[in-house]
Protein backbone atom coordinates (compact mmCIF):
# COMPACT_ATOMS: atom_id res chain seq x y z
CA UNK A 1 0.00 0.00 0.00
CA UNK A 2 1.27 3.49 -0.70
CA UNK A 3 0.59 5.92 1.57
CA UNK A 4 1.62 9.70 1.80
CA UNK A 5 2.44 11.05 5.41
CA UNK A 6 1.68 15.18 6.13
CA UNK A 7 0.66 17.23 8.56
CA UNK A 8 0.47 21.10 9.87
CA UNK A 9 -1.36 22.73 6.89
CA UNK A 10 -1.84 25.64 9.09
CA UNK A 11 -5.05 27.01 6.64
CA UNK A 12 -5.58 30.07 7.43
CA UNK A 13 -2.14 31.30 8.56
CA UNK A 14 -0.76 35.00 8.37
CA UNK A 15 2.89 35.56 8.24
CA UNK A 16 3.34 39.17 9.25
CA UNK A 17 -0.16 39.71 8.25
CA UNK A 18 0.13 38.52 4.71
CA UNK A 19 -2.52 35.60 4.63
CA UNK A 20 -1.06 32.78 2.84
CA UNK A 21 -4.43 31.48 1.35
CA UNK A 22 -2.46 32.06 -2.37
CA UNK A 23 0.33 29.52 -1.06
CA UNK A 24 -1.87 26.75 0.37
CA UNK A 25 -3.60 26.55 -2.78
CA UNK A 26 -0.45 25.97 -4.70
CA UNK A 27 0.29 23.49 -2.45
CA UNK A 28 -2.75 21.29 -3.26
CA UNK A 29 -2.45 22.23 -7.23
CA UNK A 30 0.83 20.35 -6.64
CA UNK A 31 -0.29 17.64 -4.13
CA UNK A 32 -2.92 16.32 -6.33
CA UNK A 33 -1.11 15.35 -9.39
CA UNK A 34 1.70 13.82 -7.20
CA UNK A 35 -0.71 11.89 -5.34
CA UNK A 36 -2.47 10.48 -9.03
CA UNK A 37 1.27 9.91 -10.41
CA UNK A 38 2.49 8.17 -7.05
CA UNK A 39 -1.22 6.16 -6.95
CA UNK A 40 -1.54 7.15 -3.13
CA UNK A 41 -4.06 4.50 -1.66
CA UNK A 42 -4.12 6.25 2.18
CA UNK A 43 -3.47 10.03 2.78
CA UNK A 44 -2.55 10.62 6.36
CA UNK A 45 -2.44 14.35 7.61
CA UNK A 46 -1.26 14.71 11.27
CA UNK A 47 -3.00 17.56 12.85
CA UNK A 48 -2.66 21.29 12.97
CA UNK A 49 -4.92 21.13 9.64
CA UNK A 50 -6.06 24.92 10.91
CA UNK A 51 -4.00 27.43 11.65
CA UNK A 52 -6.74 28.60 14.47
CA UNK A 53 -9.22 26.65 16.58
CA UNK A 54 -11.66 29.49 14.92
CA UNK A 55 -10.73 29.23 11.28
CA UNK A 56 -11.93 32.09 9.02
CA UNK A 57 -14.72 31.32 6.72
CA UNK A 58 -11.69 31.61 3.93
CA UNK A 59 -10.02 28.80 5.55
CA UNK A 60 -12.66 26.60 5.78
CA UNK A 61 -13.52 27.35 2.27
CA UNK A 62 -9.94 26.29 1.53
CA UNK A 63 -10.26 22.77 3.64
CA UNK A 64 -13.32 21.56 2.19
CA UNK A 65 -12.22 22.62 -1.74
CA UNK A 66 -9.09 20.80 -0.89
CA UNK A 67 -10.88 17.26 0.45
CA UNK A 68 -13.30 17.54 -2.29
CA UNK A 69 -10.31 17.82 -4.40
CA UNK A 70 -8.14 14.75 -2.27
CA UNK A 71 -11.61 12.42 -2.61
CA UNK A 72 -11.37 12.49 -6.51
CA UNK A 73 -8.49 10.14 -5.63
CA UNK A 74 -10.40 7.51 -4.74
CA UNK A 75 -8.02 7.00 -1.79
CA UNK A 76 -8.38 6.83 2.02
CA UNK A 77 -8.08 9.99 4.02
CA UNK A 78 -7.49 10.15 7.65
CA UNK A 79 -6.95 13.47 9.67
CA UNK A 80 -6.36 13.98 13.55
CA UNK A 81 -6.31 17.22 15.35
CA UNK A 82 -3.47 19.12 16.58
CA UNK A 83 -2.94 21.56 19.30
CA UNK A 84 -4.48 24.55 17.63
CA UNK A 85 -7.22 22.74 16.01
CA UNK A 86 -10.80 22.74 17.32
CA UNK A 87 -11.76 19.45 17.73
CA UNK A 88 -15.62 19.90 17.89
CA UNK A 89 -14.88 22.03 14.78
CA UNK A 90 -13.50 18.76 13.27
CA UNK A 91 -15.52 16.31 13.68
CA UNK A 92 -18.92 18.62 13.15
CA UNK A 93 -18.97 17.40 9.66
CA UNK A 94 -17.98 13.89 10.57
CA UNK A 95 -20.33 11.61 9.09
CA UNK A 96 -20.52 13.87 5.89
CA UNK A 97 -17.16 13.44 5.10
CA UNK A 98 -16.95 9.41 5.72
CA UNK A 99 -19.29 9.56 2.64
CA UNK A 100 -15.96 11.10 0.47
CA UNK A 101 -13.81 8.20 2.52
CA UNK A 102 -12.44 11.03 4.51
CA UNK A 103 -12.36 10.09 8.06
CA UNK A 104 -11.52 12.47 10.86
CA UNK A 105 -10.20 12.41 15.03
CA UNK A 106 -10.31 15.58 15.80
CA UNK A 107 -10.46 14.88 19.63
CA UNK A 108 -9.83 11.98 21.77
CA UNK A 109 -12.75 9.57 21.87
CA UNK A 110 -14.19 8.37 25.27
CA UNK A 111 -13.04 4.77 23.65
CA UNK A 112 -9.92 4.68 22.12
CA UNK A 113 -11.13 1.76 19.72
CA UNK A 114 -12.76 4.27 18.02
CA UNK A 115 -9.26 5.61 16.41
CA UNK A 116 -8.28 2.40 15.10
CA UNK A 117 -9.13 2.51 11.38
CA UNK A 118 -8.71 -0.36 9.18
CA UNK A 119 -7.75 0.04 5.68
CA UNK A 120 -8.62 -2.23 2.96
CA UNK A 121 -6.23 -2.31 -0.27
CA UNK A 122 -7.60 -2.30 -3.86
CA UNK A 123 -9.03 -5.75 -3.49
CA UNK A 124 -11.01 -4.69 -0.22
CA UNK A 125 -8.58 -6.82 2.13
CA UNK A 126 -7.70 -5.11 5.72
CA UNK A 127 -4.12 -4.54 4.56
CA UNK A 128 -3.11 -2.48 7.91
CA UNK A 129 -4.62 -0.29 10.47
CA UNK A 130 -3.84 3.14 11.64
CA UNK A 131 -3.93 4.51 15.35
CA UNK A 132 -5.07 8.14 14.43
CA UNK A 133 -4.47 9.60 17.68
CA UNK A 134 -5.02 13.33 17.60
CA UNK A 135 -3.20 15.87 20.10
CA UNK A 136 -3.70 15.17 23.63
CA UNK A 137 -5.09 17.87 25.73
CA UNK A 138 -4.82 17.71 29.62
CA UNK A 139 -8.05 15.85 30.34
CA UNK A 140 -7.35 13.05 27.86
CA UNK A 141 -3.72 12.58 29.84
CA UNK A 142 -5.74 12.54 33.09
CA UNK A 143 -8.20 10.03 32.16
CA UNK A 144 -5.64 7.80 30.62
CA UNK A 145 -3.46 7.85 34.25
CA UNK A 146 -7.26 7.80 36.01
CA UNK A 147 -6.26 6.50 39.77
CA UNK A 148 -2.74 7.21 39.87
CA UNK A 149 -1.38 10.51 41.52
CA UNK A 150 1.73 12.34 40.29
CA UNK A 151 3.56 14.91 42.06
CA UNK A 152 5.58 16.13 38.82
CA UNK A 153 2.63 16.82 36.38
CA UNK A 154 5.61 16.99 33.53
CA UNK A 155 5.90 13.54 34.32
CA UNK A 156 2.23 12.94 34.59
CA UNK A 157 2.12 14.44 30.79
CA UNK A 158 4.74 11.83 29.57
CA UNK A 159 3.42 9.14 31.49
CA UNK A 160 -0.27 10.08 30.31
CA UNK A 161 0.80 10.39 26.84
CA UNK A 162 2.95 6.78 26.70
CA UNK A 163 -0.28 4.63 28.52
CA UNK A 164 -2.43 6.32 25.64
CA UNK A 165 0.19 5.12 23.32
CA UNK A 166 0.91 1.63 24.43
CA UNK A 167 -3.40 0.81 25.07
CA UNK A 168 -3.42 1.96 21.28
CA UNK A 169 -0.86 -0.97 20.73
CA UNK A 170 -2.79 -3.78 22.70
CA UNK A 171 -6.08 -2.46 21.51
CA UNK A 172 -4.62 -3.22 17.69
CA UNK A 173 -3.14 -6.47 19.09
CA UNK A 174 -6.34 -7.61 20.41
CA UNK A 175 -8.53 -6.38 17.59
CA UNK A 176 -5.97 -6.91 14.52
CA UNK A 177 -3.46 -9.07 15.40
CA UNK A 178 -0.99 -9.68 12.65
CA UNK A 179 -1.46 -6.77 10.67
CA UNK A 180 0.93 -3.64 10.88
CA UNK A 181 -0.31 -0.69 12.67
CA UNK A 182 0.68 2.60 11.55
CA UNK A 183 0.15 5.74 14.03
CA UNK A 184 -0.34 9.12 13.49
CA UNK A 185 0.54 11.47 16.57
CA UNK A 186 0.62 15.34 17.11
CA UNK A 187 3.43 15.46 20.21
CA UNK A 188 6.51 17.45 21.23
CA UNK A 189 9.49 14.73 20.67
CA UNK A 190 12.77 14.92 22.62
CA UNK A 191 15.80 16.01 20.81
CA UNK A 192 13.99 17.57 17.68
CA UNK A 193 14.77 20.82 16.19
CA UNK A 194 11.53 23.01 16.37
CA UNK A 195 11.35 26.41 14.87
CA UNK A 196 9.79 30.06 15.95
CA UNK A 197 6.37 29.20 14.72
CA UNK A 198 4.99 26.21 16.82
CA UNK A 199 2.86 27.28 19.83
CA UNK A 200 4.29 25.58 22.82
CA UNK A 201 2.17 22.25 24.17
CA UNK A 202 2.06 21.01 27.46
CA UNK A 203 4.01 23.15 30.03
CA UNK A 204 6.06 25.08 27.28
CA UNK A 205 7.53 22.03 25.67
CA UNK A 206 9.34 20.71 28.73
CA UNK A 207 7.11 17.84 28.74
CA UNK A 208 8.80 16.69 25.73
CA UNK A 209 7.76 13.19 24.78
CA UNK A 210 10.82 10.72 24.58
CA UNK A 211 10.60 8.62 21.15
CA UNK A 212 11.14 5.53 22.36
CA UNK A 213 8.25 5.33 24.58
CA UNK A 214 6.28 5.18 21.10
CA UNK A 215 7.41 1.13 21.86
CA UNK A 216 8.35 -1.36 18.59
CA UNK A 217 4.86 -2.41 18.22
CA UNK A 218 4.14 0.37 15.39
CA UNK A 219 5.61 -0.36 11.69
CA UNK A 220 5.60 3.57 11.47
CA UNK A 221 4.92 6.67 13.49
CA UNK A 222 3.23 9.73 11.58
CA UNK A 223 3.94 12.93 13.53
CA UNK A 224 2.83 16.37 13.42
CA UNK A 225 3.65 19.82 15.52
CA UNK A 226 7.20 20.18 14.66
CA UNK A 227 7.39 21.99 10.98
CA UNK A 228 10.77 21.21 10.03
CA UNK A 229 11.11 17.58 8.47
CA UNK A 230 13.03 15.82 10.44
CA UNK A 231 13.29 11.92 12.01
CA UNK A 232 13.02 11.20 15.52
CA UNK A 233 15.55 8.89 17.02
CA UNK A 234 13.39 5.54 18.11
CA UNK A 235 13.33 2.14 17.04
CA UNK A 236 10.70 2.23 14.29
CA UNK A 237 10.64 4.37 11.75
CA UNK A 238 9.22 7.96 13.39
CA UNK A 239 8.82 11.06 11.28
CA UNK A 240 7.87 14.50 11.32
CA UNK A 241 7.07 15.31 7.62
CA UNK A 242 7.07 19.07 8.69
CA UNK A 243 4.42 21.35 7.48
CA UNK A 244 4.27 21.84 3.74
CA UNK A 245 4.60 25.83 3.82
CA UNK A 246 7.22 27.75 5.78
CA UNK A 247 5.11 29.64 8.38
CA UNK A 248 8.05 31.74 9.70
CA UNK A 249 10.98 33.29 8.81
CA UNK A 250 12.89 30.52 10.91
CA UNK A 251 12.01 28.28 8.40
CA UNK A 252 13.16 29.86 4.98
CA UNK A 253 15.81 27.47 4.89
CA UNK A 254 13.62 23.88 5.30
CA UNK A 255 13.25 21.57 2.51
CA UNK A 256 9.58 20.94 2.68
CA UNK A 257 8.50 17.89 2.00
CA UNK A 258 6.25 15.21 2.04
CA UNK A 259 6.74 11.48 2.81
CA UNK A 260 5.89 8.96 0.86
CA UNK A 261 5.73 4.92 2.14
CA UNK A 262 5.66 1.98 -0.07
CA UNK A 263 4.67 -0.80 2.69
CA UNK A 264 5.76 -3.69 -0.09
CA UNK A 265 9.24 -2.26 0.38
CA UNK A 266 8.75 -1.89 4.18
CA UNK A 267 8.50 1.31 6.17
CA UNK A 268 10.92 3.60 5.26
CA UNK A 269 9.70 6.93 3.89
CA UNK A 270 10.87 8.59 0.83
CA UNK A 271 11.19 11.87 0.99
CA UNK A 272 9.71 14.22 -2.03
CA UNK A 273 10.37 17.98 -2.28
CA UNK A 274 7.96 20.56 -2.00
CA UNK A 275 8.06 23.54 -5.14
CA UNK A 276 9.19 26.86 -3.33
CA UNK A 277 6.26 28.76 -4.32
CA UNK A 278 7.25 32.42 -2.53
CA UNK A 279 10.50 32.81 -0.75
CA UNK A 280 11.63 34.36 2.59
CA UNK A 281 14.46 36.40 2.68
CA UNK A 282 15.66 38.04 6.00
CA UNK A 283 18.84 40.82 5.47
CA UNK A 284 20.77 42.31 8.47
CA UNK A 285 23.38 44.60 8.67
CA UNK A 286 24.55 48.13 8.69
CA UNK A 287 22.63 50.64 6.35
CA UNK A 288 25.04 50.62 3.00
CA UNK A 289 24.90 46.99 3.65
CA UNK A 290 21.31 46.44 4.01
CA UNK A 291 21.02 48.50 0.68
CA UNK A 292 23.44 46.62 -1.61
CA UNK A 293 21.87 43.32 0.17
CA UNK A 294 18.21 43.96 -0.60
CA UNK A 295 19.45 45.46 -4.47
CA UNK A 296 20.59 41.92 -4.81
CA UNK A 297 17.52 40.45 -4.00
CA UNK A 298 15.94 38.58 -6.82
CA UNK A 299 11.90 36.99 -6.28
CA UNK A 300 11.71 33.29 -6.46
CA UNK A 301 8.44 31.25 -6.83
CA UNK A 302 5.40 32.41 -7.93
CA UNK A 303 4.15 34.71 -5.31
CA UNK A 304 5.43 37.84 -4.04
CA UNK A 305 8.64 37.07 -2.08
CA UNK A 306 8.79 38.44 1.88
CA UNK A 307 11.72 40.04 3.44
CA UNK A 308 12.81 40.26 7.20
CA UNK A 309 15.21 43.76 7.63
CA UNK A 310 17.56 44.22 10.45
CA UNK A 311 19.79 47.15 11.01
CA UNK A 312 22.65 46.73 13.09
CA UNK A 313 24.78 49.19 14.32
CA UNK A 314 26.66 49.58 17.61
CA UNK A 315 25.40 52.57 18.56
CA UNK A 316 22.33 53.89 19.35
CA UNK A 317 21.38 57.04 16.61
CA UNK A 318 17.68 57.97 16.01
CA UNK A 319 18.86 59.59 12.47
CA UNK A 320 19.88 55.54 11.68
CA UNK A 321 15.81 54.63 12.49
CA UNK A 322 14.79 57.54 10.40
CA UNK A 323 16.98 56.18 7.54
CA UNK A 324 16.17 52.58 7.91
CA UNK A 325 12.73 53.78 8.13
CA UNK A 326 12.84 55.63 4.55
CA UNK A 327 14.53 52.77 3.02
CA UNK A 328 12.09 50.53 3.33
CA UNK A 329 9.28 52.67 2.83
CA UNK A 330 11.13 53.93 -0.95
CA UNK A 331 11.60 50.04 -1.67
CA UNK A 332 9.57 49.19 -4.44
CA UNK A 333 11.17 46.40 -6.53
CA UNK A 334 8.38 44.17 -8.49
CA UNK A 335 8.44 40.62 -6.75
CA UNK A 336 10.15 41.72 -3.36
CA UNK A 337 7.90 43.18 0.02
CA UNK A 338 9.51 44.26 3.06
CA UNK A 339 7.10 42.88 5.65
CA UNK A 340 9.36 43.88 8.78
CA UNK A 341 12.24 45.59 9.95
CA UNK A 342 14.49 46.43 13.11
CA UNK A 343 17.00 48.16 14.61
CA UNK A 344 19.41 46.45 16.84
CA UNK A 345 22.06 48.61 19.20
CA UNK A 346 24.95 46.64 20.39
CA UNK A 347 26.28 49.28 22.52
CA UNK A 348 22.95 51.03 23.44
CA UNK A 349 23.34 53.38 26.02
CA UNK A 350 20.61 52.99 29.02
CA UNK A 351 19.12 56.34 28.68
CA UNK A 352 18.17 55.13 25.26
CA UNK A 353 16.23 52.29 26.22
CA UNK A 354 12.57 53.32 26.57
CA UNK A 355 12.94 54.77 22.74
CA UNK A 356 14.59 52.05 21.78
CA UNK A 357 11.73 49.16 22.98
CA UNK A 358 9.29 51.17 20.93
CA UNK A 359 10.52 50.44 17.88
CA UNK A 360 9.77 46.97 18.63
CA UNK A 361 6.69 45.43 17.80
CA UNK A 362 4.44 43.73 20.02
CA UNK A 363 3.00 41.63 17.50
CA UNK A 364 6.44 39.75 17.07
CA UNK A 365 6.36 38.93 21.05
CA UNK A 366 5.36 35.68 22.53
CA UNK A 367 2.88 36.32 25.47
CA UNK A 368 5.80 34.06 27.78
CA UNK A 369 8.17 36.80 26.34
CA UNK A 370 6.15 39.67 28.04
CA UNK A 371 5.34 38.07 30.99
CA UNK A 372 8.90 37.79 31.42
CA UNK A 373 9.67 40.99 31.21
CA UNK A 374 7.31 41.73 33.33
CA UNK A 375 8.26 39.51 35.99
CA UNK A 376 12.26 40.65 36.03
CA UNK A 377 10.06 44.16 37.58
CA UNK A 378 9.50 41.75 40.53
CA UNK A 379 12.60 40.94 43.13
CA UNK A 380 10.87 36.81 43.64
CA UNK A 381 13.51 34.69 44.55
CA UNK A 382 14.38 32.39 41.75
CA UNK A 383 11.79 28.83 42.94
CA UNK A 384 9.49 31.77 43.52
CA UNK A 385 9.39 32.96 39.88
CA UNK A 386 9.93 29.26 38.59
CA UNK A 387 6.64 28.95 39.76
CA UNK A 388 4.70 31.71 38.75
CA UNK A 389 6.22 31.25 35.41
CA UNK A 390 4.93 28.03 35.41
CA UNK A 391 1.57 29.03 36.30
CA UNK A 392 1.47 31.65 33.23
CA UNK A 393 2.61 28.84 31.03
CA UNK A 394 -0.31 26.63 32.13
CA UNK A 395 -2.79 29.47 31.54
CA UNK A 396 -1.74 30.61 28.03
CA UNK A 397 -1.97 26.75 27.04
CA UNK A 398 -5.52 26.28 28.44
CA UNK A 399 -6.42 29.57 26.19
CA UNK A 400 -5.05 28.05 23.37
CA UNK A 401 -5.76 24.24 23.39
CA UNK A 402 -9.71 25.66 24.49
CA UNK A 403 -12.64 24.39 21.97
CA UNK A 404 -14.30 27.23 21.22
CA UNK A 405 -17.29 25.16 20.06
Amino acid sequence: MKILHTADWHIGKKLHKHYLHADFERFINWLIPLMRDKEIELLLISGDVFDLANPSAEARRQYYLALKKLSSLNCKIIITGGNHDSPTMLDAPREILEALNVHIIGGLPQNLTDCLIPVPNKTGETELVVAAIPFLRDSDLRAAEEGVTYDNRIEAIRKGIEATFAQAADLCNQNYPDLPVVAMGHVYAAGIEPSDSERDIQIGNQAAFQASQFGDYFSYVALGHIHKPQRVSATIPTFYSGSPLPLSFSERKDEKRVLILDTKNGFEPKSIPIPTFRALYKVSGDLETLKAKLNALAPTGELTSLIEVELLEDHFDANLIARLDELVTGFNTPGLEIVKHRATFKNRLKQTGQLFETHQHLEDLKPQEVFAKMLEQHSYDPDTKAQVGQAFQQIVEQLNTADPA
